[in-house]
């Protein structure tokens, strides 16, 4: 029999202590720290299972991966390409925004065209609230196994009896692992809940998707480890009440980083838009002040986001900075160099920035166009419509390349815009048809530009 050992394991970052400590020597957070009471692993059994053993790197196989046709164009793209086989993915989201759904209609699609082996374990719903959700989506030849099932070793059995192709378990959270002394849902059960789920993937070679819970924060509950352990990760954006959805990968072993799909809700479930950019832009009758179009790259895309800001004048001596899918540090620092190298100060207001349709960017190429957008709005000029904008801006006030320059270029002519202001360095060799290129190296420049019309 196994020898019981305890630990101390951090709610916020999964670090493992010997002894408990008021405040985590990893992540500095303080009372986090859980007692957990597990059993101790033999020490000759590796990652597969099996006792590892060195060899050369000129002697390992590089056949080529076959990536699996989720039946969804847009959860492809966000996967790189397509489902791997022994992979692990972490799909994390708000309740009610649409990760059951995708998944359902995933594996449906996977089971029925692909004729793969599926099983859906649900340990929140049972087989017939599984099957009133299939029967709304619409989804045809329900091929795909449904397991309802909390435990760790019986699920293991039933995958060892079906020996399936893909997996989906709904939710790791939910999941107990006997061996573990800890209750239910805690850091160490979710912890090795994974690792178990984990390990086989790559010993049997099965895709799993493990569908997480969220903090209020909106990062995924339980030990950070958790996304390190799995190969991809991905976030749900968008408000679970509004129409669009939109998949990011915040992490991909087989992928671009950052990939994003888009799609929209309907009462018979998700559909993918193959064009991002219509849906993001307001497409105003006239111009309006404090909205500017920015040309970004996601990933591995140009896509086209309305970047929309507010200034109002502060009735206290502390103006508000607020900020929807906008890093407000950010917003906070383009303030500071609209101040210093452009001689425009706004600490007599209150400062809003929005990014329409529940995007969240993160790139610092829409620095230009937030800049742009709270001086359209101080001084309540519109931006002209038929111009869109990229750049990043220096603490020096010089505007900086960015990458993919000649591809943000390209969107944005293809969705109809006339001009295009761009950084120096990304300026092209041939424009366009039918498309005239501002260029600018200084923030000096910009509002000259801006105040030429």
């Amino acid at each position: 029999m196994r020898a019981a050992n305890k630990k101390y394991v951090c709610s916020v970052c999964g670090g493992v202590h010997s002894k408990w400590v008021g405040q985590c020597p990893d992540c500095q957070s303080w009372n986090c720290l859980e007692e957990v009471t597990s059993l101790s692993q033999p020490k000759n059994i590796g990652f597969l299972g099996k006792t590892s053993e060195a060899q050369d790197l000129s002697e390992v196989s590089t056949e080529k991966v076959v990536r699996v046709d989720t039946g969804i164009g847009e959860f492809n793209r966000v996967l790189g390409g397509g489902l791997v086989p022994g992979s692990v993915v972490l799909l994390g989201g708000d309740p009610g925004i649409g990760k059951t759904t995708i998944l359902m209609q995933s594996i449906g699609m996977m089971s029925s065209d692909q004729r793969l082996k599926t099983i859906y374990v649900t340990g929140e719903e049972s087989p017939s609230q599984i099957k009133i959700r299939a029967d709304r989506l619409n989804l045809r030849d329900l091929n795909f196994k449904v397991l309802a099932e909390t435990s760790v070793n019986l699920i293991l059995l039933e995958i060892e009896r079906l020996k399936p192709d893909v997996i989906v378990i709904d939710s790791i959270q939910t999941m107990v692992n006997e061996e573990s002394q800890s209750s239910p849902g805690s850091v160490s059960q979710v912890k090795e809940s994974a690792a178990r789920f984990v390990k086989l993937a790559k010993e049997k070679n099965i895709a799993f998707f493990l569908i997480g819970h969220v903090t209020k924060e909106g990062a995924i509950a339980g030990p950070r480890i958790l996304e390190h352990m799995v190969d991809v990760t991905l976030y749900f954006e968008g408000h679970s009440d509004g129409r669009y959805r939109i998949v990011r990968a915040i992490k991909n072993r087989f992928g671009t980083v950052n990939e994003i799909g888009v799609f929209f809700m309907t009462d018979r479930g998700l559909r993918e838009v193959s064009n991002p950019s219509s849906i993001l832009l307001s497409r105003h009758e006239k111009p309006v002040s404090g909205s500017v179009v920015a040309a970004s790259i996601e990933g591995s895309r140009p896509i086209l986001v309305e970047v929309q800001s507010l200034l109002d004048k502060s009735s206290s001596g502390v103006p508000k900075r607020l900020t929807v899918g906008i890093e407000q540090n950010r917003v906070a620092m383009l303030l500071a160099i609209l101040s210093r190298h452009g001689d425009v100060s706004t600490s007599a207001y209150d400062v809003f920035a929005n990014i329409v349709g529940g995007m969240r960017l993160t790139e610092t190429g829409a620095d230009l166009p937030i800049l742009l957008a709270i001086l359209s709005s101080l001084r309540n000029s519109p931006f002209p419509s038929d111009t869109v904008c990229f750049g990043e801006l220096g603490l020096a006030g010089e505007v900086r390349p960015v990458s993919g320059g000649v591809l943000r270029i390209k969107e944005a002519h293809k969705q109809g815009f006339e001009k295009a202001i761009v950084p120096k360095g990304n300026a092209p060799k041939n424009s366009p048809d039918n498309m005239e290129i501002f260029v600018v190296s200084r923030l000096s420049e910009v509002l000259a530009l801006f105040v030429d019309g």
